[in-house]
Formats: C-alpha cells, structure tokens, sequence
C-alpha cells in the first residue's frame, strides 16, 4: 500500500481542511500542511497529493497540489483515471452569464450641486444640520 496517493478536492471546509476523494472511491478528510497555508491556493476540483495516516484511514494530509498543466501530463501517463476531471472549477454557477451588465443611469448632473451641502466637519455634524 502506498504511503501518498492523488485525490481530487470535493469540497472546501475552511480553517485548513478539505474533503477529497480518492480515485479508488475513498473520500477522505484531508488537512493543508502549515507549509502550503497562505502560499498555494487549493480549489474545488484540483488534484492534490495527499499522505496517509497509519493510524487514522480516513484523514489524510496535503503535501502537494498539481496545476493543471501537471495533472494533465499524469494523465496521459496513467497515474491519473481517464475520468478525472483537470481544470473544471465553476466560478459562476449554471445559467449565470460570464458578464456584468450596467446600465445606463442617465445625466446625473442635478445631483453634483447637492454635494457642497454634504460636507462633513471635524465636530461630527453635518453642515446644515440643526441640532
């Protein structure tokens, strides 16, 4: 039995965890090493190495992430299921448009006079406020 396997991330749990599954069908609670905390960025669906535990089977730790161009290439070498999905992290979700729309708001030239009248003074009071 190996000491590190390859898994994909399921879900993202806060606080240094994560859910992942094995590419046996084993999902595993896994723990982001202090090493790669704050310096490699672990999403939804990246393919992580993982070490195991002896003592505990379901837990695992983080001690590597692939990018995509690397879990590619373990791909075509076999290391990797051909149904591993590589590089499919949904930032919007299904039916949202890629794009924002603005709209128009107009000529708001009316409102630039109101601005003098809302200046702010060190008193903390508004200049025509009345106490």
């Amino acid at each position: 039995m190996d000491l590190d396997e390859k898994n994909q991330v399921i879900k993202m749990l806060g606080n240094g965890r994560l859910e992942a599954m094995c590419f046996d069908g084993t999902k595993r609670l896994c723990h982001i090493r202090g090493k790669l905390r704050k310096k490699v960025w672990i999403n939804t669906s990246d393919i992580i190495l993982v070490g195991l535990r002896d003592y505990q089977d379901n837990k695992a730790d983080v001690i590597l992430k692939y990018n995509a161009d690397e879990a590619r290439s373990l791909k075509a070498y076999g290391e990797l299921p051909e149904h591993a999905k590589i590089n499919e992290t949904d930032t919007f979700g299904p039916g949202d448009d890629d794009e924002i729309q603005f709209d128009d708001i107009g000529d708001d030239d009316e409102d630039i006079d109101d601005v003098n009248s809302l200046l702010f003074l060190p008193s903390c009071s508004w200049i025509g406020e009345s106490e």
